[in-house]
């Protein structure tokens, strides 16, 4: 019996100090709440909200089977070759996109974005669009904006948004000028 009872007292202290979770951590703490007094003079409260869901394309993106598949391409070209910011090379990027998949033939002339739609309808049979929404836009579509005193902007329209010489999730924020594509 002597040589249990020390036995004995070391497996209780064992037991007793032995490492489990605390019980207040099964539990989930409830989330937090704004609380804030409405117009009427009621005690209101919200949920705070604490993640950061990023602003994504609400607008479907326009599926146009009517126009040259050789735009598709176009869109993934320049979606290759686009940086994360602008060099100021958007219509530089599109033509080269547009030579690259085939669209084109040679390498469109003009120098300034904004001139881009008058060439590829006169030059390269292109057709102006009846859509004003950069949203409804097919994929491979080249958006064609304008500028008072600048040269204005060019991009193509891609399933996650739109591509120039740089990527974007939202259209430019010019005027446009028109939605351009060849069937």
């Amino acid at each position: 019996m002597g040589k249990i009872t020390p036995y004995l007292i070391l497996g209780l202290c064992c037991v007793a100090f032995y490492p489990r979770p605390a019980a207040a951590l099964n539990f989930s703490a409830p989330k937090p709440k704004f609380g804030y007094t409405d117009a009427s003079g009621k005690k209101q409260s919200i949920e705070i909200v604490d993640k950061y869901y990023p602003k994504k394309i609400t607008h479907p993106f326009g599926n146009d089977s009517k126009i040259d598949p050789k735009l598709r391409r176009a869109a993934t070209i320049a979606e290759e070759r686009a940086r994360a910011h602008s060099l100021s090379k958007c219509w530089r990027y599109v033509k080269e996109a547009l030579v690259a998949a085939g669209v084109v033939k040679s390498r469109p002339q003009t120098t300034l974005a904004k001139q881009a739609g008058q060439e590829l309808v006169k030059n390269y049979g292109f057709k102006k669009l009846p859509v004003t929404d950069p949203y409804q836009a097919p994929v491979g579509a080249v958006l064609v904006y304008g500028a008072k005193r600048a040269a204005g902007h060019v991009e193509i329209r891609t399933e996650d948004g739109f591509v120039s010489d740089f990527r974007s999730k939202t259209p430019s924020r010019r005027p446009l000028l028109g939605i351009f594509a060849k069937s």
